[in-house]
């Protein structure tokens, strides 16, 4: 019996699906994504080259020196077909799992080297710039089992986000406050390594940082960031539902149907991050749709809902570094594809705001987010994203293009479970818009406090309201 074939045997007899070899190191079998718990001697490297051996062809074994991934199907004789993952030009790394188990994470290469092998010098010789990834891995892979698994109970627990970390347990964000999941480690290298893509990587080596969206296959969706900190590698997952909610499903504080008949203009929302400004845009968006059709384009970093197209609709949705390299851009090429609707998920930079200004003033519907806390605090901002010279143009354009600014918090339930949104909502009327062209955004605040037959409302008095109605308690509604 061969080495590989005994190695089989062993897995199969523990009712595993799993089996990864490499040179000078013990072997690992798995269930499911689950390690059993077998040791045996380590592999020395002459018998893990017999191995690959057996596993490759004279060919595949210079396709594998040329490409440094290779996939191959083995049937054992005794234990039935197997898939066969390959790593390194020599096969250093060699994974097999079983035919029919659960769909195989990709092998991909490590960050370093893809980095390497994604950037060239640029031509004039002044720095890097990043090229096309052409490895046989530059799509995208599914969420391994372990992944999945922890994803699911994610949604399960009702959590808004999950975060790894090398060498700590993950932990969920439930009702905002943060929660162990128990002892067991989980390594954010290995429960993504089916799930970047080679141009994930070489930008995670380049940037420090790489954001994706992923859906399992029951239909729940997630957003990540995947980032480097001092114990090794980190992600932060936003648990994202697979469309958005109705809006009179999210118990909102304030009417903001009047968003939904807007013909032109720019709604910006705002609140921290995790606030649920997003899934309030999406849930107008979807309603908007509902009501009077129209051609939506999204602008998204990355796609977070997936909206249906009802009857007399259409929908685009554009995520940033895939199908278009930045907002500014986006948003440039979509005054000229003809939208009725635009959301952009950030304006981050005078060429976007700029833009969606624009975008407001010709006849279209913009939501947008944007990170400040209080509608004053984000005129201010949009207005100081701009030198001395500009800012009185930009308050006379946004005096005439803003219709609204909701400002958004999810505060923790008083009894029970779950969070409830908090709103503070300014419609610009005639007032509010001569103090931001005046420069005397601080004045907005009275504006809302009059304005409540407007359908305006301070976030203060929403939050005593949540308070008096024993909604919240009072020391959650602090500032």
């Amino acid at each position: 019996m061969s080495q590989l074939s005994a190695l089989i045997g062993v897995l199969r007899r523990q009712d595993g699906d799993e089996l990864i070899l490499e040179a000078d190191a013990s072997p690992q079998f798995l269930k499911q994504g689950q390690a059993l718990r077998l040791f045996l001697r380590a592999v020395p490297g002459d018998r893990h080259q017999m191995v690959v051996d057996e596993l490759l062809d004279a060919d595949q074994r210079g396709e594998l020196a040329e490409r440094g991934l290779l996939v191959v199907p083995h049937d054992d004789p005794e234990h039935g077909p197997f898939e066969a993952h390959l790593r390194g030009p020599k096969g250093e790394r060699v994974r097999l799992v079983r035919h029919g188990a659960a769909d195989p994470v990709a092998e991909v290469a490590p960050a370093a080297e893809l980095a390497a092998e994604a950037v060239a010098p640029a031509p004039d010789g002044d720095g890097p710039v990043l090229l096309a990834a052409v490895a046989p891995d530059a799509t995208r892979g599914m969420a391994g089992p372990q992944l999945q698994q922890l994803l699911a109970y994610a949604q399960e627990r009702r959590a808004s986000d999950l975060h790894l970390a090398s060498g700590e347990p993950a932990t969920l964000r439930i009702d905002g406050r943060l929660v162990s999941t128990g002892d067991h480690v989980h390594e954010p290298s290995e429960l993504l390594e089916g799930l970047l893509s080679a141009a994930d990587r070489a930008a995670l080596a380049a940037r420090r940082s790489v954001d994706l969206a992923i859906a399992l296959p029951d239909g729940g969706r997630f957003r990540l960031n995947v980032y480097p900190h001092d114990g090794g590698l980190a992600a932060a997952v936003r648990v994202l539902r697979p469309s958005p909610p109705p809006l009179a499903q999210l118990g909102l504080p304030a009417d903001l149907s009047w968003v939904t008949q807007l013909s032109h203009g720019l709604v910006l929302f705002c609140g921290p991050t995790g606030s649920g400004k997003s899934t309030t845009m999406a849930s107008l968006v979807r309603e908007i749709l509902r009501r009077r059709g129209g051609l939506l384009i999204t602008l998204e970093d990355p796609i977070e809902y997936a909206f249906a197209a009802p009857s007399g609709s259409l929908v685009r949705q554009r995520e940033i570094g895939r199908d278009v390299p930045d907002f500014a851009s986006g948003l440039r090429d979509a005054l000229r594809e003809d939208p009725d609707v635009l959301l952009v998920g950030e304006m981050r930079d005078p060429d976007s705001i700029q833009l969606a200004l624009t975008a407001a003033e010709t006849g279209h519907v913009v939501l947008a987010s944007l990170h400040s806390r209080s509608a004053p605090a984000a005129v201010e901002r949009i207005v100081d994203a701009y030198p001395p010279e500009r800012q009185h143009q930009v308050r006379v354009q946004l005096a005439d293009a803003l219709r609204g600014v909701v400002s958004q918090r999810l505060v923790p339930r008083a009894q029970g479970s779950g969070r409830v949104p908090a709103l503070g909502v300014l419609r610009v009327n005639q007032a509010a818009a001569a103090m931001i062209r005046d420069g005397k955004t601080p004045q907005l605040h009275s504006v809302m406090q009059t304005g409540a037959a407007e359908g305006m409302l301070p976030m203060e008095r929403c939050l005593r309201r949540l308070v008096a109605e024993g909604v919240i308690s009072e020391a959650d509604a602090q500032p």
